[in-house]
């Protein structure tokens, strides 16, 4: 089991903090981001890790030595979402986490255990142009789409078994082939093609993951964290 982070980004909403720092090289609580995530790791015994960086890659060059992690650049972070960092580490999507770098994990709820594809959601409500999941009695997810309103969401954890990762590596190709990605997210992959894919939802407290997206989302979470040391 390996996992990937997903650390390109410019987070240009997180201004002026990320003029110089890359989002997920913020700190919270004196911890960064990404760092958090990695020890959350290591704790179930992932230390294949592979970090897609972008905006501010030198800035990362740190955690190579610090932890044994690996870093590929994706030079295209400023053209392009982030399906193009997927399309770089496309040969390591079997058993393997992807995690969106932007994240702080409030609780481990990271699990070695996990077999099959599964999407970590968290209820939401009052929101706003989220990627909504919508699933059978048995958790399957069925259809993905983006909506107002409430219910579970994705939150930027996912876990991609063998055979899901082989079939997300041949139509990330296909797509690319195709030229026709320049706003896709890699989720839009997985949302138009449920019928060759076969993953689950397994839900979590809403309370022990953050997107931190701008400065409100980061406002709300360090009052939140005052509240519950």
């Amino acid at each position: 089991m390996r996992a990937i982070i997903l650390a390109a980004g410019m987070g240009t909403r997180l201004r002026p903090l990320t003029l110089t720092t890359p989002k997920s090289l913020i700190k919270v609580g004196g911890q960064t981001l990404i760092e958090r995530q990695i020890l959350f790791l290591n704790e179930i015994g992932i230390s294949e890790i592979i970090i897609v960086t972008g905006y501010l890659s030198e800035k990362f060059d740190f955690l190579e030595s610090k932890y044994g992690v690996r870093l590929i650049h994706n030079d295209k972070y400023d053209t392009y979402n982030n399906f193009y960092s997927m399309y770089l580490v496309r040969d390591f999507l079997s058993d393997a986490y992807v995690i969106d770098a932007d994240n702080y994990l409030h609780t481990n709820f990271l699990d070695s255990d996990v077999t099959i594809s599964t999407y970590f959601s968290a209820y939401k409500d009052n929101f706003e142009d989220e990627w909504l999941l919508k699933c059978d009695d048995n958790g399957l997810v069925k259809e993905i789409v983006i909506d107002s309103g409430e219910g579970s969401i994705l939150s930027g954890v996912s876990y991609w078994d063998a055979k899901s990762g082989q079939v997300l590596n041949k139509l990330i190709e296909e797509v690319l082939e195709s030229n026709d990605f320049c706003n896709l997210y890699w989720d839009n992959l997985v949302k138009d093609n449920l019928d060759k894919l076969t993953v689950y939802k397994r839900d979590i407290p809403s309370n022990v993951i953050f997107e931190i997206d701008n400065l409100d989302d980061l406002g709300q979470l360090q009052e939140f964290l005052s509240s519950h040391t």
